[in-house]
């Protein structure tokens, strides 16, 4: 009876430490504009340039931000990352797109056919490194603003990925691992990036 008593509080106590260690759902609702701060080590630190990062000279705070944030769960990525963006300029998130890229992470972009083509997007570098990229073809807005991360997570909002909308503007971001949700979205990004195949854009006929 001791031994049976023992092993069930062994069984019960394992069960305990397990439930314990499972991570957590990812819940997170980030405001902008964001406060200043730098994100240079964080990003040095990603793309794995050996040992610790040089301390950034730079006279921004450390401390962690909305646009830190942002970048951390983006760069969390391991196999896939699928993004629909309107407007695309922040050379801070396309480093951190750049890098993922170059891990091996399957990195495919649906933009706006205007917008990609303004002076400072970051469509053109991500299509010069390899990163498969598409675009509406038709007048109206490729106006979606969101991401996924390894099929399970949701970055989504009224937040594009431009230094004015991170630093000035008054967005909001909402990150969640939630299948009820992240499902939509990946349907409607496969439609798109369908929709958007070269093969059908008809200015090649």
């Amino acid at each position: 009876m001791r031994a049976g008593l023992a092993l069930g509080l062994g069984l019960g106590l394992a069960l305990l430490l397990a439930a314990r260690r499972r991570r957590r759902a990812v819940r997170e609702v980030l405001f902008f504009p964001s406060r200043p701060c730098c994100t240079e080590e964080l990003l040095a630190e990603a793309e794995g340039r050996g040992g610790r990062p040089a301390p950034c000279p730079c006279p921004l705070p450390r401390a962690d931000c909305s646009f830190s944030r942002l970048l951390r769960r983006l760069l969390s990525a391991r196999r896939s990352l699928e993004l629909c963006l309107f407007a695309f300029s922040s050379p801070e998130l396309g480093r951190a797109v750049c890098v993922l890229h170059r891990r091996g992470v399957r990195v495919r972009v649906v933009t706006d056919s205007q917008y990609m083509a303004l002076r400072g997007s970051q469509i053109g570098v991500l299509r010069l490194l390899g990163i498969q990229v598409r675009h509406n073809q038709d007048v109206a807005f490729m106006h979606h603003k969101f991401a996924i991360v390894d099929k399970k997570m949701l970055i989504t909002g009224s937040l594009n990925w431009t230094m004015e909308a991170i630093h000035s503007n008054r967005e909001n971001v909402v990150i969640m691992e939630d299948a009820e949700y992240v499902r939509p979205f990946l349907d409607e990004f496969e439609r798109i990036w369908e929709e958007c195949n070269p093969e059908n854009y008809t200015f090649f006929s």
